[in-house]
């Protein structure tokens, strides 16, 4: 560490090695710092004087065009908020504070982070979960991911960030993965990465579905209500349908097979009425609260544990309606975190305040100027009124003379005066106390960077630890340099030395590194969260998935139909295959059409699997690759496979007879199709990757 030195917040600053070495701004001019934001003080607001910065992200925001620098691949949806639990108490947004029932319509767009937009949809990324309410009060955003934290605690380091995991700029590769020497090498200099490195190393980054992720919005904000009263809050999207994700093998084998995967599940969802739903939640928590709390509320790389401040439910998305128009809905869609409306109030986080300079530098530049909001899916959907006027692509302009204010106009003048400001019900920001010296420091208060992503990894099961263990050895695999894996398994030791240890181990490190100097010391004694943990919150149902049975000539059509009308039950999809498209005859004589051929519907694309068909076939097909691939897959991912005894001669060529457990079931009983689509409800059988 003898190049790098820690600020009082903890932040790393490499030493130039000479005066040939220093950094400048664009213009020539020597640059003292430029990890933080300059602030009104070390917690107070970022100050938009601060040149160096705001030329930092600028120059980042206009990198390309007309593909977003980052979420560029993303897809996006139309529904309806309904209020169910208004908080009139808490703010006066009217889409809160509202009468119970209240309807607003929404367009809400999911993406990768990193990957451009033909990259895969499973690649291991955050996803992006951005929501547009169309509220009578005007648009606001909640512009958030499907992981409640983020790597970095200050705006100014977020063009690093985002060139570090992108594809290197001398090769252009690799695409859509973190799984390289400059991701690794930037975030093992900043320790405040290593809570959202334990997230991205979980399951949460290759989800099942965009249907079955949760969704946060990241920073603390406040509520202001009509009394000028303010409380913090953090936003939270908790999925009705449960949260699921695959595991890495089969994701892998997904972009493989279709890496269109979660646009068209989400696609087909809605288009078959199977509307996917969302609660908001909120966290409210006061300024009380915030200063007993371990870590500081605006710092983006912390949670509040939902076991201290209970998520409340104050309403329901229901998202009903594919575009109909890709470019011009879910590509032309600007989110900004800036959009926000009275009630609604942004706090001193520095990780938000520069979003909220580059998010609209970003949309202006890509979108062509300032009138994107004229585009329909970004316009209100209540009155627009002011005196912004031309501009590229302007599609209206303000009425009449008067194009300024203060103006005389009105009254006998036959002129209209146009609108005014209005202090009763318009914007009013929360009147936070400020008062400090201007100052490019972080506070003292972000400094710890481990305890919670210690807290966060021993809330996981064993699996789900297993996992994480073997995503950072794949990752950490691919990176070339071993003083960077180095590095990276001495922030490890700060979190859990078993962790360190398997990672070393596999690796290949003959002893553990020494543990970097932590800014602060870590707290070791964080309880453990039930709701960090994906396989500790499981939905118990399997509605929203789907099955898919393999059928081949002979198959008994009595258990087929069993299953078909189980799954029904169940509210889950059923998905035929066979080893030829036009589908295989049963028992009873009938033809029954196959959704999918064997080669175009592998296992890895179901939730669960059923196999039917009769002795002949199953011998026949115990020797077809892609039938064997079928069950090798299934039974190696822990799904549930349900089978007819006929099709044992298959399960013996895919090498599983010998080793069948309760996650394989026998459909031949009577009500046997029902129980097997219980048990489905369970989502995976573990057991089976424990040994």
């Amino acid at each position: 560490m003898s190049d790098f030195e820690l600020d009082k917040g903890g932040a790393n600053h490499q030493k130039p090695e000479g005066k040939d070495d220093v950094m400048t701004t664009a213009q020539g001019a020597p640059v003292a710092d430029d990890q933080n934001w300059l602030k009104g003080g070390p917690r107070g607001p970022s100050l938009l004087e601060d040149h160096i910065a705001r030329e930092k992200i600028f120059h980042f925001d206009h990198e390309r065009i007309p593909e977003r620098v980052v979420h560029a691949r993303g897809y996006g949806v139309h529904g309806t908020f309904e209020l169910t639990n208004p908080i009139p108490e808490l703010t006066c947004a009217s889409i809160l504070a509202s009468e119970k029932g209240k309807k607003t319509p929404v367009f809400a767009r999911f993406s990768t982070v990193a990957g451009s937009k033909g990259s895969p949809d499973l690649a291991r990324d955050v996803r992006g979960f951005a929501v547009k309410f169309y509220t009578d009060e005007g648009n606001w955003d909640i512009v958030g991911n499907n992981i409640p934290v983020f790597f970095i605690q200050d705006a100014i380091k977020f063009p690093d960030l985002i060139h570090a995991a992108k594809p290197a700029p001398d090769r252009d590769f690799p695409q859509a993965q973190t799984a390289h020497d400059n991701f690794w090498d930037f975030v093992s200099l900043s320790p405040e990465s290593m809570n959202m490195i334990m997230w991205i190393m979980s399951d949460r980054t290759i989800p099942r579905s965009l249907r079955f992720m949760e969704g946060f919005g990241v920073h603390t904000f406040r509520l202001v209500n009509e009394k000028g009263e303010a409380k913090f809050v953090k936003f939270h999207w908790k999925p009705k349908q449960g949260v699921q994700s695959v595991v890495w093998n089969e994701a892998l084998k997904i972009n493989g097979m279709d890496p269109d995967f979660h646009r068209r599940d989400m696609w087909a969802a809605i288009d078959s009425g199977d509307f996917p739903q969302w609660d908001l939640g909120v966290q409210v928590f006061d300024e009380d609260y915030a200063e007993k709390f371990e870590f500081d509320v605006l710092d983006a790389t912390k949670i509040i544990p939902e076991e201290d401040v209970p998520v409340q439910i104050v309403g329901t998305m229901t998202l009903d309606a594919n575009v109909e128009n890709f470019f011009a809905e879910t590509e032309q869609v600007a989110f900004c975190t800036q959009n926000i409306v009275r009630g609604i109030d942004f706090t001193e986080d520095p990780l938000l305040q520069g979003r909220n300079f580059s998010y609209l530098d970003t949309q202006t530049k890509r979108l062509g100027g300032p009138n994107f909001t004229h585009i329909p899916i970004n316009a209100p959907k209540c009155p627009v009124r002011h005196f912004q006027q031309d501009g590229h692509m302007a599609m209206q302009n303000p009425k009449g003379r008067a194009n300024y204010e203060p103006n005389s106009w009105g009254g006998d003048t036959g002129v209209e005066r146009g609108p005014r400001g209005c202090p009763v019900n318009g914007f009013t920001s929360y009147a936070a106390p400020m008062g400090a010296t201007k100052i490019r420091e972080r506070s003292e208060t972000f400094a710890d960077h481990y305890s919670q992503a210690r807290q966060f990894y021993i809330s996981q099961t064993d699996i789900e630890q297993t996992h994480m263990a073997d995503a950072l050895v794949f990752e950490l695999s691919k990176v070339g340099r071993n003083d960077i894996r180095q590095r990276m398994v001495g922030h490890l030791l700060h979190i859990d030395k078993g962790l360190a240890q398997d990672v070393a181990d596999g690796i290949g490190l003959k002893e553990l590194p020494a543990k970097p100097p932590a800014a602060r010391k870590p707290i070791t004694d964080l309880p453990e969260s039930k709701a960090l943990s994906i396989l500790k919150n499981t939905p118990g149902h399997f509605r929203g998935r789907k099955i898919g049975i393999y059928i081949g000539e002979g198959g008994d059509a009595g258990v087929v139909s069993a299953l078909k009308a189980a799954a029904k039950d169940e509210g889950a999809t059923v998905e035929i295959i066979a080893p030829h498209v036009s589908g295989a005859k049963l028992s009873d004589g009938k033809v029954m059409e196959a959704d999918e051929k064997i080669d175009g519907g592998p296992s890895v694309v179901y939730d669960a699997v059923a196999i039917v068909m009769g002795e002949d076939a199953a011998k026949k097909l115990a020797r077809n690759k892609p039938s064997t691939d079928f069950v090798n897959d299934a039974f190696a991912h822990s799904k549930f496979i349900g089978y007819h005894p006929a099709v044992k001669p298959l399960l013996e060529g895919a090498g599983i007879a010998n080793r069948m457990d309760d996650g394989v079931m026998d459909l031949s009983g009577k009500d046997a199709a029902k129980n097997f689509l219980s048990a489905c409800g369970a989502l995976r059988y573990w057991k089976r990757e424990q040994g």
